[in-house]
């Protein structure tokens, strides 16, 4: 029997926050249990074997029956909704990727919900006629060719009362591949392919071919109409290395700007005048070249573009990899931005080399970088891992920055009372816009609009969508309804969501008259470089209104404890050495309430010294107690775990 592999990733907030602990059951067609995982620390299992198909099935554009072997996962994890991917295929010598993002239950949630992904066969084997159709002139043209990151792909055919998800643009072309083709097929046949699925999608992109019909989606899924995409699917090895290598490159005619309409079909079931998916195989194991496969379906004269104009990044590629040797502002770049990563993603290792000087441990952060984001672990920064390290960052800062409003905000647990519709202006919708893209930072469907404080078209949009969700009714005013539901969701986001460095250990602080680095470093027991390094400034000058951010003393340790009947901030505090405002700043909550069951996060000064003990079988809490000169309820509470139940597996924290 042939063997596939499978690896999960449990993240949160466009991956900014891993989630560990979350429990994973892998099962077959028959509902049988294949395997009982736990994710570690950067919210990741280890590849798993699953048996499968002979990859000369998937391989065979005759072969009539399923080429592959498919599995169910199962994900729980406390405070947040389950979720179940039916129908994922594993195919011979491929590892699937499955990213699980979950969504953090509400305050009020007293049992999660559960959310069905199922994926199924490719759209190479479907034989649904496809009437792709494309742009042979348009006025609606941007001056340039734009990565659109994200993109808003719309989840059904473009009339469909549809849901509209933004995910990144590199994510979406994973996404649309594995959806289109089989991950076997020689890689020239898959970059071919890859090339055609980019340049569709850029070619929607610049065309504004459903913009520029008042939609607010930039393409669909719907293989009648543009290119399949099922959210939240597995994507493949093979796959996303080809796509990590060529993500901002396109097809053009000799002499165009604008990306060539690159329509495609299977090319057996189905037919067309573009590209056939089959044909590329045939082509492929010829010895064709991409380019030579592309120009045996669309005109002679087209050729491979570039184009590094993306929107949302801080700061284009530099041009040349860095690597072992590389000096510089580029390298200084690259070393903050890890180092911010690293708060998240402590598997990280420090880098200690001279800062913009590549050396060893520079090396060895951006290695273990590419192992936990699926890139080529090459220690090489390339286009690729520059455009992930830059997007992580983004995303882990922008937690950050939205925790520290919060708190400049003061949200509150009360609602406003004020009805707000288009039109409205002033604080009220400066806190709706601040709830609205903290819900966007967990819910792929709700648009972040600007926070103008002024209710305008893109704020609207936001609420309707975020209704949507919710399931009211999505008339995009908000009253008492949808003001319950957004605190709701704050709240239940800052219960349930671990902070994982993401803001716990900064402040927000606006530039004053006066300000210079040294005074606000002297002011906060910081350094100057600290500050520098966080906030990525090459040198010392200062704007007044300029917002840094500033690290600030951290406790030596953090234990989770589980909130017992009888329990308050208080007694907690006395019994840890610390105090109410440490627990209840490190755990965002915004009065003294606790429920039974509910985990805290404890700010400690004492050396609680631990190990990590891996769960085997024949294991129970007590034996592992016994061995370690502990207690059950002292691995429970370091672990936050509610029940005495453990997975073989499972990595336990042992107190010392």
């Amino acid at each position: 029997m042939a063997i596939g592999y499978l690896t999960i990733q449990a993240r949160t907030a466009h991956d900014a926050v891993p989630l560990s602990n979350v429990r994973i059951t892998i099962s077959d067609d028959q509902s049988r249990t294949i395997y009982q995982l736990i994710t570690d620390e950067s919210g990741e299992t280890q590849p798993v074997p699953l048996e499968t198909l002979d990859k000369s099935f998937s391989q065979n554009a005759y072969f009539t029956g399923t080429p592959f072997i498919s599995y169910n996962v199962h994900a729980q994890a406390a405070g947040f909704q389950s979720l179940r991917v039916s129908d994922l295929p594993i195919y011979e010598g491929e590892t699937a990727i499955l990213p699980l993002a979950l969504v953090p239950e509400q305050e009020t949630q007293r049992s999660p919900s559960e959310t069905e992904i199922v994926i199924g066969e490719p759209a190479v084997a479907a034989r649904e006629m496809r009437s792709q159709q494309g742009p042979a002139s348009s006025p609606y043209v941007l001056r340039q060719v734009v990565i659109p990151d994200p993109i808003t792909v719309h989840l059904g055919p473009p009339n469909a009362s549809a849901r509209n998800v933004q995910v990144s643009f590199v994510d979406y072309v994973k996404n649309a591949a594995s959806s289109e083709i089989y991950p076997t097929w020689p890689k020239t046949a898959l970059t071919a392919n890859i090339y055609a699925i980019i340049t569709f999608a850029l070619n929607r992109v610049y065309t504004e071919w459903y913009r520029g019909k008042g939609y607010s989606f930039d393409i669909t899924n719907s293989t009648a109409y543009d290119q399949a995409f099922v959210y939240g699917r597995a994507i493949y090895e093979s796959i996303s290395q080809i796509v990590d290598e060529i993500f901002n490159q396109f097809v053009r005619r000799s002499g165009q700007i604008a990306p060539y309409f690159t329509s495609f079909c299977n090319g057996t079931t189905v037919t067309c005048d573009g590209l056939s998916q089959w044909g590329t195989v045939t082509l492929a194991n010829r010895g064709y070249t991409p380019l030579q496969i592309l120009r045996s379906y669309y005109p002679k004269d087209i050729e491979i573009a570039e184009t590094n104009t993306i929107t949302g990044v801080i700061t284009s590629y530099p041009g040349t990899p860095l690597k072992i040797g590389s000096t510089g502002l580029d390298v200084q770049t690259i070393q903050t931005w890890l180092n911010r990563i690293r708060r998240n993603y402590p598997a990280i290792p420090a880098i200690t080399d001279t800062i913009g000087n590549f050396q060893d441990s520079t090396r060895a952060a951006v290695t273990k970088f590419q192992r936990i984001f699926n890139l080529t672990p090459d220690g090489i920064v390339g286009k690729g891992t520059w455009y992930k390290i830059s997007s992580i960052y983004t995303a882990v800062s922008r937690l950050a920055d939205l925790e520290s409003e919060g708190n400049t905000l003061g949200i509150g647990t009360v609602p406003p009372s004020a009805v707000l519709r288009q039109g409205a202006r002033g604080q009220d919708v400066i806190t709706l816009q601040y709830l609205l893209n903290v819900a966007a930072e967990y819910y792929p469907e709700v648009p972040r609009p600007d926070q103008d404080g002024i209710f305008g078209s893109g704020t609207r949009q936001a609420v309707i969508a975020f209704q949507r969700v919710m399931r009211l009714n999505p008339d995009g005013v908000v009253g008492p309804l949808t003001w319950e539901a957004l605190y709701d969701t704050y709240h239940g986001i800052q219960q349930n969501v671990p902070s994982g460095g993401a803001g716990s250990d900064t402040i927000r602080y606006v530039v004053q008259p006066g300000d210079s680095l040294w005074l606000i470093a002297q002011k906060y027991r910081t350094t100057v470089q600290a500050i520098k390094n966080l906030n990525g400034l090459s040198g010392d000058l200062l704007n007044v209104g300029q917002v840094l951010n500033i690290p600030v003393e951290q406790p030596t340790s953090i234990i989770q404890y589980t909130v017992r009947p009888g329990d308050s901030l208080w007694l907690i505090a006395q019994k840890y050495h610390t105090t109410v405002d440490a627990i209840k700043k490190l755990n965002g909550l915004s009065n003294d309430l606790l429920e039974v069951g509910q985990i805290l996060k404890i700010p400690s000064s004492q050396n609680t010294s631990q190990l990590e003990y891996t769960v085997r079988a024949g294991d129970s809490l007590w034996l592992i107690a016994q061995k370690y000169n502990t207690t059950v309820s002292a691995i429970k509470n370091l672990n936050g775990l509610r029940s005495d139940l453990l997975s073989i597996g499972q990595v336990l924290k042992i107190p010392q």
